[in-house]
């Protein structure tokens, strides 16, 4: 008897063993509470999104997108893959054309400015982050023009970049393979001051910081995209937490209210197993996970690719779509 009673707490202990992660990535505390605004953001003259990376607000409420130029690089076209809608939809302006192989980060900061990165070298360009004014004048550039490295002026694939209220930049080095795998902090006129991670799957290292931003403590949170994680640092590279239960990262955003939003297009039986695709969001306070939205179409192969995603002030999510080319706003039913 002892030891048939022994056997069963060692099959329940296994089995919570197993619904822990479950609970995290996979059941939530209501149902999708949102709803697709059909037709919403249409570009003109026939154009079709194109892989569509990035997605920001600004403080007027307009929403600022980052695409590939309506395919999926912007390489050897002409067309402008920075595009500012306003609340309705309506496309506002358009700029960069020429500028970019493969779009990449993207950022508006607290004075409306545009920060974009391009993630592959080719034809001398490339590597590099850009600040345009919101009029799409060039600001500042960082890194070297096709030149992938890792010292304190070059990127190899960068990701993504934010910047903090006191105007510090950080960027997301390293798009997998034989590229960066580092966050590098820059001041606000540009000067390098440091830069942390490496290769791994420690605390602290990376593989594949895909996406960045911060909340209203100062808090780095970095997309850990191939170590299927959120990291949490301070802003000296500090290693303060991990967050798994947000699922395998692409596009990460915080609002005013602390609220964390996460897209995750990568889930699947391979990459992340028992997690599905999709918008996860929670609040930053105590990372759980309160409102889940799948991904579109079948578990198996979604018909949405979400990574590019940002809220306004009402809680519509918009996001962007690289695999599936799209824009979509989400609306509370």
């Amino acid at each position: 008897m002892m030891f048939h009673a022994r056997c069963m707490i060692l099959n329940l202990a296994a089995a919570l063993v197993v619904m822990v992660p479950m609970l995290g990535t996979g059941a939530y505390a209501q149902d999708n509470p949102y709803r697709i605004e059909e037709g919403w953001g249409t570009l003109p003259d026939g154009r079709k999104w194109g892989g569509t990376i990035g997605v920001d607000i600004d403080r007027d409420g307009n929403i600022w997108v980052f695409e590939r130029c309506g395919g999926t690089t912007c390489a050897g076209s002409n067309l402008a893959p920075i595009i500012k809608l306003d609340p309705s939809g309506k496309v506002l302006k358009m700029f960069g054309e020429g500028m970019f192989n493969q779009p990449h980060g993207f950022h508006v900061d607290r004075d409306g400015n545009v920060w974009a990165s391009d993630a592959t070298g080719k034809d001398g360009k490339g590597h590099q982050v850009f600040k345009f004014s919101p009029e799409g004048k060039v600001l500042m550039t960082l890194g070297k023009a096709g030149v992938a490295g890792d010292g304190p002026d070059t990127f190899n694939r960068l990701c993504d970049v934010v910047t903090a209220p006191n105007g510090d930049i950080f960027v997301a080095d390293g798009h997998g393979g034989d590229s960066n795998a580092r966050i590098v902090k820059f001041s606000k006129d540009g000067k390098f001051i440091k830069t942390w991670g490496k290769k791994g799957s420690g605390p602290g290292e990376f593989d594949t910081p895909h996406a960045i931003t911060i909340d209203s403590q100062g808090r780095i949170f970095v997309g850990d995209r191939g170590n299927n994680r959120v990291q949490i640092f301070d802003q000296d590279g500090k290693f303060l937490a991990e967050w798994k239960q947000f699922g395998r990262p692409s596009g990460v955003y915080i609002d005013r209210n602390d609220i964390l939003y996460v897209a995750d297009h990568q889930s699947d039986a391979k990459n992340n197993p028992g997690v599905r695709p999709g918008i996860r969001i929670g609040s930053v306070k105590d990372g759980k996970v309160t409102v889940f939205i799948p991904a579109l179409g079948p578990e198996e192969k979604p018909t949405s690719t979400t990574e590019g995603i940002v809220a306004d002030d009402a809680g519509n999510l918009y996001a962007g779509e690289t695999g599936t080319r799209n824009l979509r706003k989400y609306v509370r039913k």
